[in-house]
């Protein structure tokens, strides 16, 4: 169908349309796989800039190789300049030279950005390299709409380690000291009650989501990034892309299904299926 989408009820509204800047997650739960999916279920057109291929399956990362920092350019620049973006997502960025080219190009683009500061794999696996850290602080954060760290990015970002509720509080000051306009603490390590912080260092929004016992949680952080990011396409606030976001992937958390012989993935799909 040609750009008016014309199907035999009609013109066709044009989805809000989300990039995705990320790694591929070969076993499919996490990285440009789950986002995409995401973007699918939530009901936006999602596009992507591959940074990074990994070799990964259910039990962890075998292997990874980052790409040129002038590919990940052009497909950047493809994308927008053509298609244009309503919200852009970061996650896997691997070294301080794609952090640094990224954070530039985001600068110039004028949407929402959610950054998921990705440093480790949901086994362990390192995926970002340790000498980006402080580009990650000075480029990336910067530029962020919502920075949207787990309890061990804060550790690794600030030195903070966070035990407690009250613990989040500080992590999130600490967070928005490196300048993205809201911090999304996660706290779903801790004990109890799926607990999130949202904050912009006046305003507070406590998640809660009851803690499903599930072990197949791989994606979680990449999902809920991309829901974040989709409500921004559709103009959602900051509160509201976030709340939506974490309704989602507590279901899809609820869903996760067992792949392979270690952690599987949430269920991206699973309102489809209710």
């Amino acid at each position: 169908m040609g750009p008016g989408r014309r199907c035999r009820f009609g013109p066709m509204p044009i989805p809000p349309r989300v990039l995705t800047v990320a790694g591929s997650d070969s076993g499919g739960g996490a990285g440009i796989q789950a986002d995409l999916k995401t973007m699918l279920a939530l009901g936006v057109h999602g596009m992507s800039v591959l940074t990074a291929v990994t070799a990964q399956n259910s039990r962890g990362v075998q292997g990874a190789w980052e790409l040129p920092a002038e590919a990940v350019r052009a497909q950047y620049r493809s994308v927008v300049d053509d298609i244009g973006v309503q919200a852009v997502k970061t996650g896997m960025l691997a070294s301080a030279e794609l952090v640094r080219t990224v954070a530039e190009l985001l600068a110039g683009t004028p949407v929402p950005v959610v950054v998921d500061p990705v440093g480790i794999s949901k086994h362990g696996d390192a995926l970002l390299a340790a000498s980006a850290l402080d580009a990650v602080r000075t480029k990336l954060l910067p530029v962020a709409t919502v920075a949207t760290p787990n309890l061990d990015e804060v550790a690794w970002l600030t030195g903070l380690r966070v035990t407690s509720e009250e613990g989040m509080r500080r992590a999130a000051d600490e967070v928005l000291a490196f300048g993205p306009r809201w911090a999304l603490i996660k706290g779903g390590h801790l004990e109890g009650d799926a607990v999130d912080l949202l904050t912009d260092g006046t305003e507070e929004h406590w998640l809660r989501a009851p803690r499903h016992d599930n072990r197949h949680t791989h994606g979680t952080g990449c999902t809920l990034a991309s829901a974040i990011a989709g409500g921004l396409a559709k103009g959602r606030t900051v509160p509201e892309a976030v709340a939506e976001a974490k309704e989602y992937v507590t279901g899809a958390i609820a869903a996760g299904f067992p792949l392979g012989g270690g952690i599987g993935p949430v269920d991206h799909g699973w309102r489809g299926r209710l």
